[in-house]
Protein backbone atom coordinates (compact mmCIF):
# COMPACT_ATOMS: atom_id res chain seq x y z
CA UNK A 1 0.00 0.00 0.00
CA UNK A 2 1.42 3.25 -0.95
CA UNK A 3 2.22 6.01 1.84
CA UNK A 4 0.60 8.85 0.90
CA UNK A 5 2.12 12.95 2.24
CA UNK A 6 0.98 13.76 5.24
CA UNK A 7 -0.65 17.49 4.51
CA UNK A 8 -1.35 18.34 7.37
CA UNK A 9 1.17 20.24 10.36
CA UNK A 10 1.60 18.42 14.24
CA UNK A 11 -0.28 21.45 15.46
CA UNK A 12 -2.98 20.76 12.82
CA UNK A 13 -3.76 21.63 8.94
CA UNK A 14 -1.82 23.47 7.19
CA UNK A 15 -3.67 27.14 6.17
CA UNK A 16 -5.64 27.23 3.11
CA UNK A 17 -3.14 28.65 0.72
CA UNK A 18 -0.73 25.82 1.46
CA UNK A 19 -2.60 23.04 1.33
CA UNK A 20 -3.34 23.92 -2.44
CA UNK A 21 -0.46 23.75 -3.16
CA UNK A 22 0.43 20.69 -1.11
CA UNK A 23 -2.77 18.71 -2.59
CA UNK A 24 -1.18 19.29 -6.10
CA UNK A 25 2.35 18.42 -5.29
CA UNK A 26 0.55 15.33 -3.50
CA UNK A 27 -1.26 14.52 -6.89
CA UNK A 28 1.95 14.89 -8.91
CA UNK A 29 4.45 13.23 -6.46
CA UNK A 30 1.81 10.23 -6.08
CA UNK A 31 4.39 7.81 -8.48
CA UNK A 32 6.84 8.60 -6.68
CA UNK A 33 5.82 7.33 -3.32
CA UNK A 34 7.01 4.04 -2.36
CA UNK A 35 5.74 0.76 -0.28
CA UNK A 36 6.63 1.99 3.26
CA UNK A 37 8.42 -1.26 3.58
CA UNK A 38 11.29 0.28 0.76
CA UNK A 39 11.63 3.71 3.16
CA UNK A 40 15.00 2.48 4.60
CA UNK A 41 18.07 4.74 4.62
CA UNK A 42 20.43 4.37 1.73
CA UNK A 43 23.07 4.16 3.86
CA UNK A 44 22.03 1.10 4.95
CA UNK A 45 21.95 -0.22 1.57
CA UNK A 46 25.22 -1.24 -0.48
CA UNK A 47 26.74 1.27 -2.59
CA UNK A 48 25.69 0.72 -5.92
CA UNK A 49 22.26 0.28 -4.51
CA UNK A 50 21.76 3.09 -3.13
CA UNK A 51 22.99 5.25 -5.25
CA UNK A 52 20.19 3.68 -7.71
CA UNK A 53 17.71 4.26 -5.40
CA UNK A 54 18.85 8.43 -4.70
CA UNK A 55 18.88 8.39 -8.43
CA UNK A 56 15.59 7.00 -8.92
CA UNK A 57 13.70 8.96 -6.69
CA UNK A 58 15.75 12.17 -7.43
CA UNK A 59 14.45 11.27 -11.07
CA UNK A 60 10.45 10.95 -10.15
CA UNK A 61 10.20 13.84 -7.25
CA UNK A 62 12.25 16.17 -10.10
CA UNK A 63 9.96 15.20 -13.04
CA UNK A 64 6.61 15.76 -10.72
CA UNK A 65 7.88 18.95 -9.36
CA UNK A 66 9.00 20.10 -13.00
CA UNK A 67 5.58 18.78 -14.62
CA UNK A 68 3.61 21.29 -11.57
CA UNK A 69 5.84 24.19 -12.34
CA UNK A 70 5.45 24.11 -15.81
CA UNK A 71 1.97 23.91 -15.76
CA UNK A 72 1.70 27.19 -13.55
CA UNK A 73 4.18 28.58 -15.47
CA UNK A 74 6.52 29.22 -12.37
CA UNK A 75 9.06 27.34 -14.01
CA UNK A 76 11.73 30.69 -13.13
CA UNK A 77 10.65 31.03 -9.70
CA UNK A 78 10.84 27.58 -8.79
CA UNK A 79 14.54 27.72 -10.49
CA UNK A 80 15.73 30.62 -7.93
CA UNK A 81 14.17 29.08 -4.75
CA UNK A 82 15.34 25.26 -5.80
CA UNK A 83 19.08 27.50 -5.99
CA UNK A 84 18.85 29.28 -2.78
CA UNK A 85 17.83 25.47 -1.08
CA UNK A 86 21.25 24.08 -2.79
CA UNK A 87 23.04 27.25 -1.46
CA UNK A 88 21.60 26.35 2.00
CA UNK A 89 22.85 23.02 1.58
CA UNK A 90 26.11 23.67 0.45
CA UNK A 91 26.86 25.97 3.37
CA UNK A 92 26.24 23.91 5.94
CA UNK A 93 27.39 20.52 6.96
CA UNK A 94 25.16 20.19 9.82
CA UNK A 95 22.10 20.77 7.40
CA UNK A 96 23.59 18.13 5.20
CA UNK A 97 23.74 15.74 8.30
CA UNK A 98 20.40 16.23 8.98
CA UNK A 99 18.84 15.48 5.29
CA UNK A 100 21.27 12.42 5.46
CA UNK A 101 21.75 10.77 8.69
CA UNK A 102 19.34 7.98 9.50
CA UNK A 103 20.26 8.75 13.00
CA UNK A 104 16.98 11.48 12.76
CA UNK A 105 13.48 10.72 13.50
CA UNK A 106 10.65 11.85 10.78
CA UNK A 107 9.27 14.49 13.05
CA UNK A 108 13.15 15.71 14.14
CA UNK A 109 13.57 16.26 9.74
CA UNK A 110 9.98 17.67 9.28
CA UNK A 111 10.82 20.24 12.65
CA UNK A 112 14.04 21.06 11.43
CA UNK A 113 13.63 21.70 8.01
CA UNK A 114 10.73 23.40 8.33
CA UNK A 115 12.90 26.11 10.25
CA UNK A 116 15.07 26.52 8.21
CA UNK A 117 12.90 27.12 5.21
CA UNK A 118 10.81 29.37 7.43
CA UNK A 119 13.72 31.36 8.36
CA UNK A 120 14.88 31.61 4.62
CA UNK A 121 11.32 32.64 3.48
CA UNK A 122 11.43 29.80 0.99
CA UNK A 123 7.69 29.31 0.56
CA UNK A 124 5.24 28.18 -2.63
CA UNK A 125 6.01 25.21 -4.09
CA UNK A 126 9.60 24.95 -3.38
CA UNK A 127 8.89 25.17 0.03
CA UNK A 128 6.13 22.67 -0.29
CA UNK A 129 7.94 20.22 -2.38
CA UNK A 130 11.08 19.75 0.72
CA UNK A 131 7.93 19.19 3.34
CA UNK A 132 6.65 16.73 1.22
CA UNK A 133 9.89 15.41 0.45
CA UNK A 134 10.49 14.96 4.17
CA UNK A 135 7.25 13.72 5.10
CA UNK A 136 8.19 10.85 3.02
CA UNK A 137 11.90 10.33 4.16
CA UNK A 138 13.19 11.32 1.00
CA UNK A 139 15.39 14.02 2.33
CA UNK A 140 18.59 12.39 1.26
CA UNK A 141 17.70 12.68 -2.13
CA UNK A 142 16.82 16.34 -2.16
CA UNK A 143 20.62 17.28 -4.13
CA UNK A 144 20.01 14.73 -6.50
CA UNK A 145 16.53 16.18 -6.80
CA UNK A 146 17.83 20.02 -7.48
CA UNK A 147 20.06 18.15 -10.16
CA UNK A 148 17.97 15.98 -11.85
CA UNK A 149 15.48 19.22 -12.04
CA UNK A 150 17.87 21.58 -13.36
CA UNK A 151 19.02 19.20 -16.44
CA UNK A 152 15.20 18.76 -17.00
CA UNK A 153 15.17 22.80 -17.47
CA UNK A 154 18.10 23.41 -19.25
CA UNK A 155 16.53 20.56 -21.70
CA UNK A 156 13.42 22.65 -21.68
CA UNK A 157 15.29 25.68 -22.93
CA UNK A 158 17.39 24.21 -25.19
CA UNK A 159 20.46 24.20 -23.03
CA UNK A 160 23.36 21.20 -22.52
CA UNK A 161 23.94 21.09 -18.29
CA UNK A 162 27.03 20.88 -17.07
CA UNK A 163 27.53 19.31 -13.17
CA UNK A 164 30.45 21.69 -11.87
CA UNK A 165 32.20 20.43 -8.70
CA UNK A 166 34.42 23.03 -7.32
CA UNK A 167 36.77 23.56 -3.92
CA UNK A 168 35.53 27.13 -3.33
CA UNK A 169 32.24 29.12 -5.00
CA UNK A 170 32.64 30.13 -7.87
CA UNK A 171 32.59 34.48 -8.16
CA UNK A 172 29.82 35.69 -10.61
CA UNK A 173 32.71 36.48 -13.19
CA UNK A 174 34.06 32.94 -13.35
CA UNK A 175 30.71 31.25 -13.41
CA UNK A 176 30.24 33.64 -17.16
CA UNK A 177 33.83 32.61 -18.22
CA UNK A 178 33.25 29.07 -17.32
CA UNK A 179 29.79 29.19 -19.42
CA UNK A 180 31.43 30.74 -22.38
CA UNK A 181 34.39 28.22 -22.59
CA UNK A 182 31.87 25.44 -22.51
CA UNK A 183 29.74 26.72 -25.17
CA UNK A 184 32.45 26.90 -27.39
CA UNK A 185 33.33 23.36 -26.69
CA UNK A 186 29.80 21.92 -27.07
CA UNK A 187 28.24 24.70 -29.09
CA UNK A 188 25.21 25.31 -26.94
CA UNK A 189 24.58 27.27 -23.94
CA UNK A 190 25.27 25.77 -20.85
CA UNK A 191 23.07 25.59 -17.83
CA UNK A 192 25.83 24.96 -14.89
CA UNK A 193 25.09 22.94 -11.70
CA UNK A 194 27.77 24.21 -9.15
CA UNK A 195 28.46 21.86 -5.68
CA UNK A 196 31.18 22.73 -2.92
CA UNK A 197 33.38 19.71 -2.41
CA UNK A 198 36.48 21.08 0.27
CA UNK A 199 37.96 18.02 -0.17
CA UNK A 200 39.08 19.21 -3.74
CA UNK A 201 41.35 21.65 -2.28
CA UNK A 202 41.48 24.11 -5.80
CA UNK A 203 40.80 23.60 -9.13
CA UNK A 204 37.14 22.15 -10.50
CA UNK A 205 35.72 18.41 -12.12
CA UNK A 206 33.24 19.22 -15.02
CA UNK A 207 31.21 16.57 -16.28
CA UNK A 208 29.36 17.36 -19.49
CA UNK A 209 27.25 13.99 -20.65
CA UNK A 210 29.71 11.06 -20.53
CA UNK A 211 32.38 13.90 -20.68
CA UNK A 212 34.29 14.74 -17.43
CA UNK A 213 37.29 17.12 -17.14
CA UNK A 214 39.31 16.86 -13.48
CA UNK A 215 41.33 19.98 -12.92
CA UNK A 216 41.34 19.53 -9.08
CA UNK A 217 44.13 19.38 -6.90
CA UNK A 218 43.48 16.59 -5.39
CA UNK A 219 43.46 14.33 -8.16
CA UNK A 220 47.14 16.35 -9.32
CA UNK A 221 48.01 14.98 -6.12
CA UNK A 222 46.97 11.51 -6.17
CA UNK A 223 48.58 11.40 -9.51
CA UNK A 224 51.89 12.99 -8.20
CA UNK A 225 51.73 10.71 -5.54
CA UNK A 226 51.25 7.60 -7.70
CA UNK A 227 54.23 8.93 -10.06
CA UNK A 228 56.27 8.97 -7.27
CA UNK A 229 55.49 5.38 -5.82
CA UNK A 230 56.39 4.14 -9.41
CA UNK A 231 59.71 5.78 -9.42
CA UNK A 232 60.56 4.46 -6.08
Amino acid sequence: MLVEPRLCGRDGPWPETINKSRTNLQGHLASAVVPNRQRSSPLANSSSSASGLISGVAERYASALFELAASEKRLPAVEKDLGRVSALLDGSDDLMRLIRSPVFSADEQQDAISAVLNKAKITGLVGNFIRVAAANRRLFAVPDMIRSFRQKLAEHRGEVSADVTVAHKLTAAQEKSLKTTLKGVVGKDVALDVSIDSALLGGMIVKVGSRQIDTSLKTKLSSLKLALKGAA
